[in-house]
């Protein structure tokens, strides 16, 4: 693809925000996409299961005004991921041709609207860098005769890029990932399938503001394993000496417990039907003696990983929840791309690894090349954490207000 003029930025105004990219079809020249994604055909024919795998509908008018357009049903094929080949005959010289991307309204260029997320997912991709343009880059400009690196597999730096990818997705770049779930009457639900770990589960009420939820910790913990006892409290095993697993009587509790014993807020009727509880259980449900961290009305979660999945308290049931959570960077295509403020913090982190790894290399050099990859990783940090100053004053207007 070229680049006019030595600029980087290759869409229009209407491939970027639309998704949209039209041409007055010439046989001659074809039809050649400078979108920044590749399009994805699975067949031509609107019948087929496959045509919904497309990420783009084609359309054509004679005439080039609204509403005349109308989707392309022969036969063709994409190459190299932006040309189209036509091969059940061609639009008409002349005609106005237009490739539409997937996109979350519907696109405009159709009546059968082309829903997706195609464009949305190249929204804002100007600030990242791919992991393949990463590794092309440090191939180009880091190895070769009269580098610190005269010769290194591809492989080799492939690796080493992933596992930098996935350190600094941990906690250098922006890798939080969010979903919108609605806890069922099981009161649990699935790991994403790119888990890690959590940074913040909140429940989100009717005005859509979050409400940070607090993990059970030192309440309530879903055993790892439930094995069977019998009457005289030995492990039972089956046929093949295996031993025999149970439901968990813990989750059971915690799924009808009574919440408001244990965050404070008890009414009158509960602390008389409860007497026996609270007095057995000394600061539970109590205004006095109680436990700082159990006062709250959030909501509780645990991370159940025998059964993979997230358990909520009895409470929450119903409630839509807000799940942050961190991935590795790798699970997806989409993910796997660096932001470039990051981008020369990843290079120092390949050249420290691929050095490290190799006999007879200079101490000296092995260590100058750690604290650069250092402090690189941690002026990619600063880049990232997004720090504004208008911010900071606005929290800070509150630090002169008089408690009385």
């Amino acid at each position: 693809m070229s680049i006019p003029n030595g600029g980087l930025i290759v869409e229009t105004n209407e491939q970027y925000y639309s998704g949209a990219q039209r041409f007055f079809y010439d046989p001659a020249v074809g039809i050649v996409t400078t979108f920044n994604t590749d399009l994805i055909l699975g067949s031509w024919n609107e019948n087929a299961a496959e045509y919904n795998l497309n990420n783009f509908k084609l359309y054509t008018s004679s005439t080039g005004l609204p509403g005349s357009y109308n989707e392309w049903q022969s036969a063709f094929t994409v190459t190299n991921g932006n040309t189209l080949v036509f091969s059940g005959g061609e639009p008409t010289t002349g005609h106005y041709v237009v490739v539409q991307l997937k996109a979350l309204d519907g696109g405009k260029y159709d009546e059968d609207d082309a829903y997706g997320d195609t464009v949305q997912e190249n929204l804002g991709g100007y600030a990242y860098t791919s992991l393949d343009d990463v590794i092309n880059g440090f191939m180009a400009i880091y190895v070769g005769e009269q580098k610190l690196i005269a010769d290194v597999k591809r492989t080799d730096v492939i690796f080493h890029a992933k596992r930098g990818l996935q350190e600094f997705s941990y906690d250098t770049l922006k890798s939080i990932k969010s979903q919108e779930l609605t806890i069922p009457s099981s009161l649990s639900v699935a790991f994403p399938q790119d888990y890690v770990n959590y940074t913040m589960i909140s429940y989100i009420d009717a005005q859509g503001a979050k409400h940070p939820m607090k993990p059970a910790n030192n309440l309530h913990t879903s055993p790892g394993a439930v094995p069977l006892q019998d009457g005289k409290g030995q492990i039972t095993t089956d046929n093949f000496g295996d031993q025999l697993e149970g439901t968990s009587i813990t989750n059971e509790r915690w799924a009808t417990a009574n919440m408001n014993l244990l965050n404070g807020n008890i009414s009158k009727s509960e602390f008389a039907a409860y007497e026996d509880y609270l007095t057995a259980t000394p600061g539970s449900g109590q205004r006095y003696g109680g436990s700082p961290e159990m006062m709250q009305n959030n909501g509780w979660f645990n991370m159940n990983e025998r059964d993979g999945v997230i358990s909520f308290s009895s409470d929450m049931s119903g409630r839509l929840i807000l799940l942050e959570y961190i991935s590795d960077g790798l699970a997806y295509s989409n993910d796997m791309r660096i932001p470039k403020m990051a981008e020369d913090a990843l290079y120092a982190h390949i050249i420290h690894a691929i050095i490290s790894t190799r006999i007879n290399q200079p101490e000296y050099i092995v260590q100058r090349l750690k604290k650069e990859r250092y402090a690189k990783m941690r002026n990619a940090k600063i880049r990232l954490s997004n720090i504004k100053l208008s911010e900071i004053v606005q929290v800070m207007r509150g630090k002169s207000k008089w408690i009385k």
